[in-house]
């Protein structure tokens, strides 16, 4: 699992055109973990051709859907026996703690494909309807080859994400999972090998970004579906719009706990640090990292978030008991270093952590940090900093001073919205211009649709809509089923 020598495609291992490898380290240790192939714009070719083969000219997108569901439970059934061993290879990977991991991990990936392969047994590929000019059936046909782009972040996830419900519509898939974390994605190589998945279907190439770029400019490619920052967006929205490619983009994000006046405050604390500057390192882009608070309660808040942060276990992935895990890297650790000497030249003030844990001297670690006092328009507060770091907000007025400095922002991904009064939370949520959002809670759900607003992206992955997403609608007149 941990050796990985050769790409997967078109149903084969095959070499890397150039030799080349790529060398995992746990981010934890520094230790080796295992190597990947590194892909090349050659190999991204021979991808794309064994791709266009098998949707062009093979049989998965002409199998009835219900063929297909088969193939995807068989693939679930083989991701669900290996669930604890991809754990920990995550836990290695990429240094998640393994508690958080297992709580999702390869079981989740495989709740993905049995869902996907339900809804494809009951999705309206045709669909009989009565139009102007007489009796037409509406099809609903697979969008074709699509490149799926996945961060490291979360990344047998996020590409279970793209690989399951562009499956189920019958399509087939380029996929190019991160160079931090290239191992992991293998292991749904050999779920489709064993399968039976027929070869093209899924071609797996890891790299780095100029092969990103190669795949998303490719001529053989009909759709991206990309996960990642928002600057890397726009420049593949770019290149898909001047091609007339679709595409879909889950970008980043900062999202907001916004706390009106007779809100609980051990509610917002129970749920505004595990999802937010703990969630997953910090490293996600959903994560609750500006809490909007009103100013009579700002202190009070302030001391209850520093109480939690401080009792956070900081320490080994591996170790069951560990809450927050290191960075991914030393640049990304530089990274939110920087943004804590911003805070504080800013005029925030530093709550809690803002450096390095004690006795962690090997890997990229950061003390979960908490920032107070803020102003919206500072620069923790405005950008997607992607480490433990929260920012604590404070808001004089009433509820529509609240959803007003949620709303400035250019992101648009998830938030939560806190309240004794259930209805007043929701009528301030439906005002705040994002994808998710919780009321007295957040989660991000696999059977409800996920994406941005504003600079949070464009489309949706999970639910029906992350089927649909890959479906183009085809009006068929004259004939009636």
């Amino acid at each position: 699992m941990r050796e990985r020598r050769e790409h997967f495609i078109g149903g084969k291992w095959l070499p890397p055109a150039t030799g080349g490898e790529i060398r995992v380290h746990s981010p934890a240790d520094l230790k080796y973990v295992g190597q990947a192939p590194d892909g090349s714009p050659a190999d991204m070719d021979l991808a794309v051709a064994a791709a266009r083969e098998a949707f062009d000219r093979g049989p998965w997108p002409r199998m009835a859907s219900a063929e297909r569901a088969v193939v995807l439970r068989r693939m679930a059934a083989i991701l669900r026996a290996q669930a604890d061993e991809v754990a920990e290879l995550l836990c290695d990977e990429m240094g998640a703690p393994i508690t958080f991991l297992k709580r999702g991990g390869g079981d989740g990936v495989s709740r993905l494909f049995e869902y996907y392969a339900d809804l494809a047994e009951t999705w309206p590929f045709e669909a009989a309807r009565q139009g102007a000019l007489g009796p037409a059936v509406i099809r609903q046909e697979p969008v074709g080859v699509v490149a799926a782009i996945t961060p490291w972040n979360g990344p047998m996830y996020i590409l279970a994400l793209k690989v399951a419900p562009a499956l189920a519509a019958g399509c087939v898939v380029v996929a190019k999972p991160a160079q931090e974390t290239p191992l992991d994605a293998f292991c749904l190589a050999d779920a489709a090998e064993q399968a039976g998945l027929p070869p093209g279907v899924l071609n797996i190439i890891p790299g780095g970004r100029e092969v990103g770029d190669y795949l998303v400019r490719h001529p053989g490619i009909d759709k991206v579906s990309f996960t990642g920052s928002t600057a890397a967006g726009r420049k593949i929205g770019a290149i898909c719009g001047e091609q007339l490619k679709r595409c879909g983009l889950e970008l980043g994000g900062k999202s907001a706990a916004v706390m009106l006046d007779d809100a609980d405050i051990t509610s917002l604390v129970q749920c505004a640090v595990p999802l937010g500057l703990a969630f997953n390192n910090g490293q996600a882009c959903a994560a609750l990292t500006r809490v909007i608070v009103p100013r009579a309660r700002h202190n009070e808040v302030v001391d209850a978030f520093v109480d939690v942060v401080q009792r956070l276990t900081v320490g080994d992935p591996r170790d069951p008991a560990t809450e927050l895990g290191p960075l991914i890297a030393e640049r990304q650790r530089d990274r939110v270093e920087r943004y804590i000497a911003l805070g504080r030249a800013e005029g925030a003030t530093l709550a809690v952590g803002g450096g390095r844990p004690a006795g962690l001297d090997k890997g990229w670690y950061v003390e979960p940090t908490v920032f107070s006092d803020a102003a919206n328009d500072m620069t923790i507060a405005r950008d997607e900093i992607f480490g433990p770091v929260g920012v604590i907000i404070p808001y004089d007025g009433g509820d529509e001073a609240a959803i007003e400095l949620a709303n400035a922002s250019t992101y648009g991904l998830g938030g939560a919205v806190f309240s004794a009064d259930s209805e007043r939370a929701y009528r301030a949520a439906s005002q705040i211009r994002t994808g998710t959002i919780g009321v007295n809670m957040f989660g991000v759900d696999p059977l409800c649709p996920f994406g941005g607003f504003k600079g949070s992206g464009i489309g949706r992955e999970m639910g029906p809509e992350g089927l649909a997403g890959f479906i183009e609608y085809k009006s068929v007149f004259g004939f009636s089923n």
